[in-house]
């Protein structure tokens, strides 16, 4: 009887459970079809635009609870662009990103939350070695498609502004040679994983909490 009682708890935990875990996924970042891009003013007159391709992380994505959603992304600090070679290689040097010291700038999200009817994504951005809160809001998720090679594919699209004083970026270069402020949009798709790499994932996640 005893054993009989533990079964149907143990089944009746599990059957709870179920729909938690279904609300719950996990979208790797498609480097392919990511970018981020961003805009400065240049001697109070012109914006320069860039780019960075090199995007790469993973969603994890609570239909039901947006506040248990995270993110965590890597971005190629190398790949950045401007369309002018000289202009990158500045931009890549101790100036600016010092690429050989920080190869990579890292976003990991604190809070997600809806205002005002979109997604609000609040993060620890880290920049050329130091690490500041940023906030983003959020267009998305756009309706999963059937993408190549039966993946099902999602996206996002976020928008911010960071203050290049608040990380000590390009310090040489006091506003109005370039602007203090930095407007900045990032575009991803996202693949969905499988349930096994979510577990995965989210077992590595816990273990860097």
């Amino acid at each position: 009887m005893k054993i009989s009682k533990l079964v149907l708890s143990t089944a009746s935990a599990i059957l709870l459970a179920l729909p938690a875990m279904a609300q719950e996924s996990t979208w790797k970042i498609d480097s392919a079809h990511s970018s981020v891009n961003f805009e400065i003013r240049h001697l109070g007159v012109s914006n320069v635009h860039g780019a960075f391709s090199g995007v790469s992380g993973t969603v994890v994505w609570n239909e039901k609870d947006v506040s248990k959603s995270h993110v965590e992304s890597v971005i190629d600090a190398t790949s950045v662009s401007t369309n002018n070679d000289k202009r990158d290689g500045h931009l890549k040097s101790p100036d600016f990103f010092d690429v050989e010291k920080n190869p990579t700038l890292t976003f990991k999200s604190t809070s997600v939350k809806r205002v005002k009817g979109k997604l609000q994504l609040v993060g620890d951005l880290t920049l050329a070695g130091q690490t500041k809160s940023v906030t983003l809001d959020v267009d998305g998720p756009s309706a999963p498609q059937n993408g190549q090679g039966g993946k099902i594919i999602s996206g996002f699209s976020a928008s911010g502004i960071l203050k290049r004083s608040d990380f000590g970026f390009g310090a040489k270069f006091a506003p109005p040679t370039l602007g203090d402020e930095v407007k900045f949009t990032i575009d991803l798709e996202v693949d969905k994983q499988s349930r096994r790499l979510s577990n995965i994932y989210l077992r590595q996640m816990a273990g860097q909490r």
